[in-house]
């Protein structure tokens, strides 16, 4: 829950087992303020459980050095119907390495679907990667030209941020 002051400092998290992005943006009211981004990239060629505990590892000292209030990590859809069943299981293992790293830090953690952080990011939840990545440069200019990972994860972190904003508005208006 963000705090009553209304400042918040959102951790985002792009899961993926072989680059994970992470972004931290600050969130007080409408303004939002680029803090930190970057990538967790396990090597290939290490076990599955090695490139989780280095996922886990790689998440957590990026939040050492923030002060952190929030995370949210997003929430994946794999349409399994027609795709791979193993990529969606292990898409969903990189998940929950990350979800665990935030909740191990102490932070709540929230799950925020792609379609979400576009409609947030861009109006549209049907929005092109490269179209959320501009918002992102545009909105967080000092976060300079970012990988794809780092920019979906600061986007996650943008979009969250906007939810957790609203929470706490409705709670002050009920207060």
């Amino acid at each position: 829950m963000p705090s009553m002051s209304g400042l918040i400092r959102m951790f985002g998290v792009d899961p993926g087992l072989n680059r994970c992005g992470w972004g931290v943006v600050e969130a007080d009211g409408p303004r939002l303020r680029y803090i930190a981004h970057g990538v967790v990239r396990p090597p290939a060629q290490e076990s599955l459980a090695e490139r989780l505990r280095i996922l886990f590892e790689g998440l957590r000292a990026a939040m050492q050095s923030h002060d952190l209030s929030h995370a949210a990590v997003e929430a994946s859809f794999v349409n399994t119907q027609h795709g791979n069943h193993g990529s969606a299981l292990i898409l969903g293992h990189a998940r929950g390495a990350a979800m665990l790293a935030c909740s191990t830090h102490g932070l709540s953690v929230d799950e925020i679907a792609a379609t979400e952080v576009k409609k947030a990011l861009v109006g549209t939840g049907k929005a092109e990667k490269e179209q959320v990545a501009l918002m992102v440069r545009r909105l967080l200019p000092a976060a300079g030209n970012v990988t794809a990972d780092a920019a979906d994860a600061l986007a996650v972190a943008i979009a969250a941020s906007h939810r957790a904003q609203s929470s706490l508005t409705r709670a002050k208006v009920r207060a």
